[in-house]
């Protein structure tokens, strides 16, 4: 008889085992899935709670481009926080460069003068920007200093594959400060 209620247990230990997994499964097991690349159903940016941002302080490529190429309005300051290689290699035009090895102090640099209220756009494009730790602790310092019109360029797989490959205009070289 005794073998009876350690079943019993048993048994619902084993139900409540296979409960938790198939609860984790279905939230934690289901986030990295949630960053693969777009289907094109939705037009969602992914945010993590752990992001200084939130989905509308970031802007997408295309949309970026629109901006810097209307004939009317002011145009963003544009400022690319990644690695010396890559932003010679390629970057958006006109953008000005303020990234490894200065990082903050290149950036502080970079913003000073300029309006509390001007649109600020940042991007690194090494890598997603889910992953990138560049591009977070820009926009956290920008934010710490007071603007208030700050965005991060939507970077899903990085700046080659995502700016370059669409033919979005770029400039070769130099720093633009």
């Amino acid at each position: 008889m005794k073998a009876l209620p350690r079943l019993v247990r048993a048994s619902a230990r084993r139900r409540l085992w296979l409960t938790t997994m198939a609860i984790a499964l279905a939230f934690g097991g289901s986030v990295p899935f949630c960053w693969s690349e777009p289907s094109g159903q939705t037009n969602e940016i992914p945010v993590l709670s752990s992001d200084p941002w939130q989905a509308k302080q970031m802007i997408k490529p295309d949309e970026l481009v629109k901006s810097l190429s209307a004939t009317t309005g002011e145009k963003p300051l544009v400022i690319c926080v990644g690695f010396p290689v890559l932003y010679q290699g390629g970057h958006i035009p006109d953008s000005n460069f303020a990234g490894k090895p200065d990082g903050i102090q290149a950036l502080k640099h970079a913003v000073e003068g300029v309006s509390r209220d001007k649109q600020i756009v940042l991007y690194c494009g090494c890598c997603p920007c889910k992953d990138c730790p560049n591009i977070r602790a820009a926009f956290r310092a920008v934010q710490e200093w007071g603007f208030n019109n700050i965005k991060a360029l939507y970077i899903l797989t990085n700046f080659q594959k995502d700016w370059i490959a669409k033919g979005f205009p770029i400039e070769k070289g130099t720093d633009h400060q």
